[in-house]
């Protein structure tokens, strides 16, 4: 069923996410509200991709429950992990560090451009948005939040453990290396960004500039800190070197990182109270993740660096994850243009990566798409720059994937 040509589907998820974007206060009962009035319509009208009824719709849970299973665990671990974090009161420490002026908070989205290079981009965000909320009394700008969305998605996006779709396309056939040229784009798109967003934040909130008064750094927490990060490291690249089939059968990553939390609960205790909250923002985005794999995402224009540069504006209204599986599933991209493309370009809107919408749990200010747009106008035109920056110095070269049989359990990676 189609309206004006467009599938229903696609229809219903647009209203979703303008529902999201005007009652932003609401998001939640939004996106819980269209993922059940999408479910439904397929239950009773399409079909799933996996089959019609009941039967179809089992069976794309069970295709899907892997991601959504992996994406609560880092969500609520990391919430947990941002609070051991901003408890080890090391961020009372790092202004007598940085610059006192503007360029402090350049220094501290670069600092969030290379953590996420080996993190999770979802944790660079979260310990970034933790260290402004000390740095600047929370007293962040809007702009300055939308940058460090942008810092974590653009460092992630160059690394094969950085990034959710990164290590989708690695688990496919595409060479690390592929993905390591869009480290050109992100380097670009963070010199514009990243200076603008430091100046904005100045003038809104300067950096505090004297260490708090007897303050001292708890270490103990600092080493839980490292102890979760390197779990979930470790787990991820052992089982993407030696298990990779286990990866589309259990949350490998999200298990990872509450068992460390657990595992280091008796040195330190958690703030166990963060969970609810914590988990009210991960269902939404759960929600949203839902509505995205129900898409009838099956026509997509051939591969091109200008099909490529469109997805990555479609990123940041649609989930890149099925975006970066139908990719692979057409072959024929440059993988370091989509990677730059689907993992930067979700920085644009607030909800459009889960990095965002993990900072806005401790932020809720962060969701307002008009606010976001506003404040943050500086990611479109980066990550515009930045993606012609690859295409000016190292020019467009598609890398067929030979491994195409492993594309289908590459949509359930970590």
């Amino acid at each position: 069923m189609t309206v004006l040509g467009i599938p229903v589907d696609f229809v219903l998820f647009a209203l979703t996410l303008l529902g999201v974007a005007l009652f932003h206060h609401h998001t939640l009962n939004v996106a819980l509200t269209g993922a059940f009035v999408i479910t439904l319509y397929q239950l009773l009208f399409t079909g799933f991709k996996a089959g019609a009824g009941l039967t179809g719709l089992a069976a794309h849970a069970a295709h899907e429950w892997v991601t959504l299973a992996n994406l609560l665990g880092l969500l609520l671990g990391f919430a947990l992990l941002a609070d051991h974090f901003e408890r080890s009161r090391v961020t009372d420490k790092l202004p007598h560090l940085l610059p006192d002026d503007w360029k402090g908070g350049f220094v501290l989205l670069c600092g969030v451009f290379v953590m996420s290079g080996f993190l999770d981009n979802i944790a660079a965000a979260m310990i970034g948005g933790t260290m402004a909320a000390v740095l600047y009394k929370r007293r962040v700008h809007i702009g300055f939040l939308a940058a460090i969305v942008a810092a974590s998605n653009a460092g992630g996006a160059g690394s094969v453990v950085g990034d959710t779709t990164t290590t989708m396309m690695w688990i496919a056939g595409a060479s690390p290396l592929w993905v390591l040229e869009a480290y050109a784009g992100g380097f670009a798109a963070l010199l514009i960004f990243g200076t603008i967003a430091a100046k904005q934040q100045h003038a809104y909130q300067p950096i505090q500039k004297e260490d708090t008064a007897g303050e001292h750094v708890h270490y103990m927490r600092l080493t839980i800190v490292a102890f979760v990060l390197v779990a979930a490291i470790g787990a991820n690249v052992w089982f993407n070197l030696y298990a990779p089939a286990v990866l589309g059968r259990f949350p490998v990553i999200g298990v990872a990182v509450m068992l460390a939390l657990l595992v280091m609960a008796p040195i330190r205790q958690p703030t166990w109270n963060l969970l609810p909250g914590a988990f009210k923002g991960s269902v939404f985005l759960l929600a949203l993740v839902w509505c995205a794999s129900l898409m009838p995402v099956q026509h997509l224009p051939p591969a091109s660096w200008p099909t490529t540069l469109g997805l990555g504006f479609l990123s940041s209204v649609f989930d890149n994850i099925p975006l970066t599986a139908l990719a692979i599933r057409q072959d024929g991209y440059d993988w370091g243009f989509l990677a730059y493309a689907v993992g930067f370009g979700g920085s644009m809107i607030w909800f459009g990566s889960s990095a965002g919408v993990a900072l806005s749990n401790i932020y809720p200010e962060a969701r307002s798409v008009w606010g976001w747009l506003k404040a943050g106008w500086h990611i479109a035109v980066a990550y515009v720059v930045g993606f012609l920056v690859m295409l000016v110095l190292i020019g467009w070269h598609p890398h067929p994937i030979n491994a195409r049989t492993t594309a289908a359990a590459a949509v359930t990676a970590p």
